[in-house]
This record gives C-alpha cells, structure tokens and sequence, in this order.
C-alpha cells in the first residue's frame, strides 16, 4: 500500500513516498472467502430465474389445487378460467413487450412463451394437483429450461446493447454494404414475376442518392446484369429517398411482336402501343393528348432500331383519321417505309424539295395559328376543323440550318404540328442547343459512348443509369421520355414491336377509308410546295393504289414517269465523282478576267460607267418597256419557274428579266416586296424567296 507525506523545509515543501507492505491472511475471511464472496455477487443476478421457476409454480399449483381441487366441477371451472387468463396475459405480454431491433423482438418472443407456458402447467396443476406425475416432471424439467432461456439471454444483454438499431439484412442490403453503401437501407424488395426487381430505398448517414447513382456501375457488376440493368430514380419530395430497380431477367430479348390498333379511324390523341416495357407492362405514347404537344427527338446508331419504331409509329398514324403524316428521308428514300409510303400525304427524298417543305412550314403555321384563333382554341385539338400534322425529318440537320428548326419547333407545338427528327448523334454541330431544348421528347436506341446518351435524354435519366450504351447489338431496345409517357417509367428499357412488311402494308390499306385529305388551310399556306409534290398518298378521298408494291414479294416500284433502275452506294459515288469531274473540266475552261486591274473591273452591271473612263466599248441600251409589259415578263418567268417545280430563287436570278424589259436590278428587287404582299411570293432568310403560286393563276 503507498502512502505520501508531505514535509516542509523552509520555503520548500517535499514529498515523501513511502510502501507499507500489508500482509494477506489465507483462511477464514482471507483470499478465498474474497474469492466466494465475489462468485456469489456474480451469480445472485443469475439466481432470479431459478429461484423463481422452483418457488412460484408450486407455491401457487398447491393453492389453486387446494381451493378448486377438491371436485371435478370445480377442478374443471377453474381450470377453464385460469386459461382464458393464461391467453391474456400472454396477449398484453407480447403488447408491450414490443422492439425495433432483433434482441428486442426475441424478448418479446421468450416473454410471451415463459408467460404461457407457465399459466398452463398452473392450469393442469389446479386439476392434477402440482406433485403428481407428470405435472411434477414437467416443473422440474420446464423450471430448468425456463431459467436457463433467461440466464443465456441476461448474458447476450451484457455483450450487446439491446437499444442498438441493427436491421437484418437480406442480399440486396449486403450487396450495398460491399460497394460502400454500408448506410444505404433497402426495403420492401419485391419482384414481378417478369425478371424485375424493386425496392425502396433510403440513405442515411450523410450519404445522398447521387453517391447511390454513382456506385450502380458496381451495383450491376455485382449482381451479373447489364449496366443499364439497374437504376436508382430520385423522389421528387424527400432528398434521402429513391427507388431501385433491378433487371435480373431479360424477356424482350426474344422479340416483341407488334402492336396493331385496336380499331381503324381513331383519333390523333388517342393511346398509341409500341411495344413492351422491361416489366412486361405496354409502352404507350400519346402525343397529340399531352397537355404541350413535345416534339420528338430519335437517336442511336445505324441498325440501333430507329427505322422499326419509326414504321410502327406512322403506320399507327396512318389508320386514323383528321391526321396526315409527311416523312422526308433524304438518305434511305423508299428503303424504310417504301411498302407503306402510299399512306403518306408526303413523301420527299429529294434535297431540294425537302428545304422548299422546311421552309414552307412558317407560312403554314402561321395560317394554322389564325385558324385556331378565329374557332377560339389556344392550342389544336380534334374540335378544330385542321388536321393534326406530323413531320418525320430524317438527319433534319442537313436540310435547314438551326434558326430555320428553332423557329419552326417553338412555333409548331401549339398548332397541331408535331416534329419528329431523327439521328444517329445530336451533338452541337448536328442540332443546336436551342433546337434540341425545343424537342423536349426523346427515344434513344443504342449508342457506341455512354456520353452520346446525353445529347438526347434529360440528365436525371441518365443520372439514374439509363444509359442505352450497347450500340447496334440489342435493336429495338430503348429508353423514352415526354409523348405522354408517366415520369417514373422514363428510366424503363423498352423494346420497339417487329414489323411485318405485308402486315403493315395491308393495315395501311386498309385505312385508306379513314385517312382524311390535308385541310385546305394548311395545303394553300404550303402553296405549290404541295401542290406540286412528287408524292401523292392515298385517303377516303383519293384512293388510288395503283402504285402499290405487290406484297407476295419485294420488287422495284415503277415511279410514273417509267421504269428508272436503282443504283447501288458505289453506282452512285461513281456518278458523283464523275459529275464533279465534269464541273471541274468545265469551270477551267472559262478563261480568267483578262483585264482585272481594269479601272472599271469593280463596276457591276447596274452601274453607270465613270466618264473618265478610257474605254472603247459602247453597249446599246434595251428600251425600257412600259410598266404593265415589265411585269409581265416577270410574271411569266415565275411561272415558268412554279410549273418546273423549281420554286426557290434570289433577286440575282432575274437577270435577264430585267434586261430583257429595259429595267435596272433595283426594279426587280422593288417587284418582289409587292408580289409577297400579293401572296405570290415568300421572302425566306438570307434573300431568298419561295414562289407559293403563279401570278398568271387565279388565287
């Protein structure tokens, strides 16, 4: 034992240790009465059980058998009495002695069966008397393990904190745990049936839903599923929460079949199927019906399956009535919807006459949107006396330039007009920011980078791991978003149905009798871009088909003006190189300016000739014609120009009118602001003018 004293010396004080050494008797009171006397504090707490399994059975079966014992009536009352009691008690037992974790609910557990098994040994002992056998078995035996059950959990209380939260974790939780998600709860997993997975789940701990979104490429590793096989939606009310769904099963994988309407002549808003969902339900779109109408942008690679959906998606269109469909497809022409282009109110293949659409397409719109206005609508629906328009662009990037597309999507969706492009990359340099910010539907097939997916779908889809990144190895497979589709399905893998060629040729013959002709008030705004197209598809007014392909099998159609042999890719680059060749020989045999530095070589044509000039030339003027025959001649050049189909020009083009009337550039450039006024004409962007009809044809 140490003991310390303190001695002061002066202004010093010093401390003394000193160690008495106490000695330890051994006996009576010495070490091993510590010893029996620390045993006994550590099993007095372990004691109650036993001592009450031994006491109270007996104690209370001797009185109960020695007031109701005595005769078999009351032997037989009290016994039925104390087991009703004995079940409810053990009722308000597992009632409160409830828990959120799994210590606490094995209590309740042990509670609750001690309570009942001891109420029914008392209640045959009250008959059969507490010392009789077996009832006195049966108390020796189920004392011993009553005490025991109590003592084990008493020893499990001191090696765990029965108020811990500890959740038991089923696969997916243990999955989360092992790529660092350790906080992440999982609950209420449930399949379908039909290879789909999903849960709620729940981060705590200061993880967020991002970080889960982050870690799902570990997540499909480790359950062996394709990356896009598993994504984690937010929810919209609560930061900490999402759901998870997981594809454990492909049953697309076979082929879907498709999906015909389910009667001809419906609606343009009305449910359109195309195909089904990875969880086996329907994917349905409907445009026409959602509150802003959303243009659509398709995506994904060549052989990715944008063709098969487009096919569905139009040959659904073209069974139902007050709707016309124009596509134009500048790269495939007839390969893709060739067996059913005769449901087409357009159908351009040709460069030329697909800008001349394009830029037809304000003047209708704005024609359109004064209809709607005078019928007291604010946006189109089936009430109005139009047609609902869809225009299906191929590589639309090629054929107008981005303010053309921007003005013609911010402007289309409330008159009915729904635009469609399609793409294989809609990076920057193929669609604009504010073009594609105007196409707030997308469906995005297969692409080769993980990247490209988000040129075409919202971030928060591609956040939540729907990413189409398999390329052209699983056509058909896509994911959606707008066209009516509900939110939480946008992060769902479809697949589009498989076409037939015969099937949807004669479904689009059959609803021939259905199909309305264009409303003439969007027909006189195209002006003779319609009026004088190539293609004319057939309706319940025009029903020829004579043009029809024969379906038994595929052969080359025979376009009206003869039998015209397709060339192949390599035919045609031949031409095409040929042709340039051609352009080249021509162009370097136009000798060069003989006399560029000329004091009049920066004149143009229009301009008078200085007077100091030092020239010989003297040019004869035209004379200059009367007013009437100068428009005449004008007129008639337009003319000519609208019956050739050659509809687009620049004031630069009427050279030789002006010549031939006498009349200076400025002339011709003065006519033509009054021939737009007149709704002859068009002034389009860059100078240009598109001719709407012949001024020698009435209006």
């Amino acid at each position: 034992m140490s003991r310390a004293t303190t001695t002061t010396s002066g202004n010093k004080q010093q401390v003394n240790t000193t160690t008495d050494i106490v000695p330890v008797a051994v006996g009576k009171g010495g070490l091993a009465g510590q010893v029996v006397s620390h045993l006994v504090g550590k099993a007095v707490p372990y004691a109650a059980p036993w001592a009450g399994a031994y006491t109270l059975p007996p104690l209370a079966g001797f009185a109960t058998n020695a007031m109701w014992g005595d005769t078999a009536l009351h032997a037989g009352l009290a016994s039925a009495g104390l087991g009703v009691s004995g079940a409810a008690l053990a009722a308000v037992t597992w009632q409160v002695a409830g828990g959120s974790n799994k210590f606490r609910r094995f209590r309740r557990a042990q509670a609750t069966a001690s309570v009942a098994a001891g109420m029914g040994w008392l209640t045959c002992a009250t008959a059969a008397g507490p010392f009789g056998r077996p009832m006195l078995d049966l108390w020796l035996l189920g004392g011993g393990v009553f005490a025991a059950s109590w003592n084990i959990r008493q020893v499990m209380r001191n090696a765990h904190d029965e108020t811990e939260q500890v959740e038991a974790k089923g696969g997916l939780a243990k999955l989360a745990e092992a790529i660092g998600l350790e906080k992440l709860k999982v609950k209420a997993a449930k399949g379908n049936d039909k290879g789909m997975v999903r849960a709620s789940i729940e981060t705590t701990g200061g993880q967020t839903i991002d970080e889960v979104q982050a870690a799902l490429p570990k997540l499909a590793a480790g359950m062996h599923v394709p990356p896009s096989g598993v994504t984690v939606t937010k929810d919209p009310d609560n930061a900490a929460q999402g759901v998870l769904n997981i594809r454990v099963a492909d049953l697309l994988k076979d082929g879907v079949a498709f999906i015909p309407p389910i009667r001809l002549g419906m609606l343009p808003n009305e449910p359109i199927p195309l195909g089904l969902y990875a969880d086996g339900e329907d994917f349905i779109i409907n445009p026409f019906d959602a509150d802003i109408l959303q243009h659509l942008l398709v995506m994904g690679v060549t052989g990715a399956g944008k063709s098969e959906f487009a096919r569905g998606l139009l040959a659904h269109f073209m069974t139902r009535r007050k709707v016309s469909v124009m596509l134009i497809d500048c790269s495939k022409g007839r390969q893709s919807v060739g067996h059913i282009k005769h449901g087409l109110d357009v159908f351009i293949s040709d460069m030329r006459e697909a800008k001349g659409l394009l830029k037809a397409l304000p003047a209708a719109i704005k024609a359109r949107g004064d209809v709607l206005a005078d019928e007291g609508l604010d946006q189109w629906t089936p009430k109005s006396s139009l047609n609902a328009v869809v225009v299906w662009a191929e590589e639309a990037a090629d054929l107008a330039d981005f303010d053309e597309l921007d003005n013609i999507a911010r402007a289309a969706r409330s008159v009915g007009i729904w635009l469609v492009i399609s793409l294989q990359r809609a990076t920057w340099t193929n669609v604009s920011t504010d073009v594609r910010a105007n196409l707030q539907a997308s469906a995005c097939f297969g692409v080769d980078e993980a990247s490209d997916a988000g040129f075409c779908l919202p971030d928060s889809v591609t956040d939540a791991g729907a990413v189409p990144a398999w390329g052209s190895s699983r056509p058909g497979y896509a994911f959606a978003t707008g066209m009516g589709i509900d939110q939480d399905r946008w992060t769902m893998e479809w697949r589009s149905g498989l076409t037939d060629r015969r099937e949807l040729a004669d479904l689009v013959t059959a609803g021939t009798s259905y199909r309305d002709p264009l409303d003439d008030t969007t027909a006189n705004a195209l002006g003779l871009v319609y009026a004088n197209r190539k293609h004319r598809g057939t309706n319940r007014v025009n029903t020829d088909v004579s043009e029809l392909p024969p379906i038994a099998q595929p052969r080359r159609e025979l376009p009206e003006a003869g039998p015209v042999a397709e060339l192949t890719a390599e035919q045609e680059e031949v031409m095409a190189v040929e042709i340039e060749d051609a352009y080249s020989e021509v162009m370097g045999m136009i000798p060069d300016d003989p006399e560029p530095d000329a004091p009049y070589a920066h004149l143009g044509l229009d301009d008078a000739m200085p007077e100091d000039a030092d020239v010989e030339m003297e040019f004869a003027q035209r004379e200059k014609l009367p007013t009437d025959q100068a428009r005449r001649l004008l007129d008639e050049q337009l003319h000519r120009w609208a019956e050739g189909n050659q509809l687009t020009f620049s004031p630069g083009d009427l050279a030789p009118v002006f010549v031939a009337a006498g009349r200076t550039r400025q002339w011709a450039q003065g006519e033509l602001p009054r021939l737009v006024d007149e709704g002859v004409l068009r002034k389009d962007g860059h100078g240009q003018y598109t001719i709407v009809r012949s001024p020698l044809v009435p209006a």
